[in-house]
């Protein structure tokens, strides 16, 4: 079965980005998005650990560690950009100041349910850095993530079964094999990788789709 690549999810989300966007990219596969903005768009990139204006990820070799993001990667800053204490990081998320923000998931429930940060067993490590406020603060949370789990499992679900990170969240979802919007009317597909059939997608998925491509 075909899937897209990490990079080419990446660049799928970077084309929705619109021009002059504050964004945040939150830790894992979202941080790629930042190497697939267009050059000739302006989004400012936000981190939660207090940086602003943040570019692409530094060239093999050019990395400053005292410069990173809040997945402890090294980035770059752009013209502009600059750095501020952890607490008005957090006032800008919780204060509606961001456009987007990209966020991994375990789950996502068809009424935009965000789990991330937990799985609920025994010997995970909970992790719930600034997502919490990111999901509810941003104007809009887009979720990047496998459509499938190790075993095979929908991550897309009627309800979640991890503990939450937000409520009713998430509109938009890029998984390896479609985007996916989540609306009032149910979970909408609009967009799928090339060989792969609606009927197929449906099989893999634990939720009714409707075909807007």
């Amino acid at each position: 079965m075909n899937k897209w690549s990490r990079e080419q999810m990446a660049a799928r989300v970077a084309q929705d980005i619109p021009d002059g966007a504050v964004v945040n990219l939150g830790i894992g596969l979202p941080t790629l998005v930042a190497n697939q903005l267009p050059r000739d768009r302006e989004v400012i990139l936000h981190s939660e650990n207090g940086v602003i204006g943040m570019g692409p990820a530094p060239a093999e070799g050019e990395e400053d560690y005292d410069l990173i993001n809040a997945g402890k990667q090294p980035v770059t800053l752009l013209p502009g950009g600059c750095y501020f204490h952890h607490a008005d990081s957090f006032a800008m998320m919780r204060g509606g100041h961001l456009d987007v923000c990209v966020l991994g998931a375990f789950q996502v429930s068809a009424s935009g349910d965000l789990a991330n940060w937990h799985t609920g067993a025994a010997d995970a490590i909970p992790a719930v850095g600034g997502a919490m406020d990111l999901a509810i603060g941003a104007k809009k949370t887009y979720v990047m993530m496998e459509h499938l789990t190790k075993a095979g499992e929908s991550k897309l679900v009627p309800d979640c079964t991890y503990p939450l990170t937000g409520i009713g969240c998430v509109s938009r979802i890029y998984t390896d094999l479609a985007v996916i919007d989540l609306a009032a009317d149910g979970a909408r597909v609009t967009a799928m990788v090339d060989g792969l059939s609606f009927g197929e997608l449906q099989k893999l998925t634990a939720v009714p789709l409707i075909n807007a491509c």
